[in-house]
């Protein structure tokens, strides 16, 4: 029998989870507040398809297509799901009642999970009777190019729902990453919040430009790390490994890592100054023409370093 898997918000991030879901072989039942949402979704989540047959990333998008269903209430989306992915608004008053909405009407065994950038989950499930089986599960956007999702627990999530989310989430293709407690920005934007104010901090000061700083990342560090995380890189650039790297540049990086960023780095005045310094047409439609160029890359690169894996397995 088909398992069943509820999207409960219709969005970008929505849309990405039914195309993964569906294509793992799942039926999809779609729910979002937003009439005119659900009347796009269809022809968004098409386009979406179409990028991934055309990369090799999606067999039958017709198939895929075929598993997904739009649902006109929330009751009827989760009715038979055995797990349920929430995507609603980064407000914790709109994931309380989600969550309630949610609690109420799922079947007792099913998983439910926020894709939530920033909110831990003790937030929106403290007050629920079936909080044991509530956890968040942030993934990177887009989640049907970037496949890595963070599973962060509430003190009270269970760890066999953690188990069973973390089956889920391998069997349609992602790489979850487990925590063992909450943390603000949980990993990724704890790492991503690091780089990005010593970033904001150098371009302030007028150090380098925005072009200069990003072509560091992309030609430099991006590079690398498109191949392994920075703890495998310093493994791999010191005679010895990671100890012997620490006890070279440590007190190096120390040194750096002390000198305090300041919440300014992140203002909107520092924003601003980065910004005219950096002509780029930010109209909507342009900007939606760089994404959909990103995704384009995106799906290019995860194809070559699947092909690239399949072969290092080979030999």
């Amino acid at each position: 029998m088909t398992e069943t898997v509820a999207i409960i918000g219709a969005g970008l991030i929505g849309r990405s989870w039914s195309a993964l879901f569906a294509r793992g072989g799942f039926e999809v039942r779609v729910w979002d507040p937003d009439r005119e949402v659900l009347d796009r979704f269809r022809a968004d989540t098409e386009t979406l398809c179409e990028t991934l047959s055309a990369e090799g990333m999606l067999d039958d998008p017709a198939a895929t297509l075929a598993r997904v269903r739009v649902c006109p209430t929330i009751e009827e989306a989760v009715a038979e799901a055995v797990h349920v992915q929430e995507n609603g608004p980064e407000r914790i008053e709109v994931k309380q009642e989600l969550f309630a909405r949610l609690d109420a009407a799922c079947p007792e065994g099913a998983v439910i999970a926020s894709s939530t950038s920033a909110i831990v989950p003790s937030r929106f499930t403290a007050d629920l009777a079936g909080r044991a089986r509530c956890l968040v599960a942030h993934p990177v956007n887009p989640p049907h190019l970037i496949p890595v999702v963070e599973l962060c627990p509430a003190p009270w999530t269970a760890v066999e729902a953690l188990d069973r989310a973390e089956a889920i989430y391998a069997r349609i293709g992602q790489v979850p990453v487990r925590m063992t407690g909450e943390r603000d920005g949980f990993v990724l934007n704890r790492l991503q919040g690091a780089l990005l104010g010593e970033a904001l901090r150098l371009l302030g000061e007028g150090v380098v430009g925005v072009e200069g700083l990003d072509a560091t990342i992309r030609h430099g560090l991006g590079l690398r790390w498109a191949l392994m995380g920075p703890i495998e890189t310093i493994d791999l650039n010191a005679p010895d490994g990671l100890v012997d790297y620490v006890a070279r540049y440590g007190d190096f990086y120390a040194d750096i890592v002390a000198e305090p960023l300041g919440r300014e780095v992140f203002s909107v005045e520092t924003a601003s100054r980065i910004a005219a310094s950096w002509a780029q047409d930010r109209d909507p439609q342009d900007i939606r023409r760089r994404q959909d160029r990103r995704d384009r890359r995106l799906a290019a690169l995860r194809r070559h370093l699947a092909s690239e894996t399949t072969q290092t397995s080979g030999a």
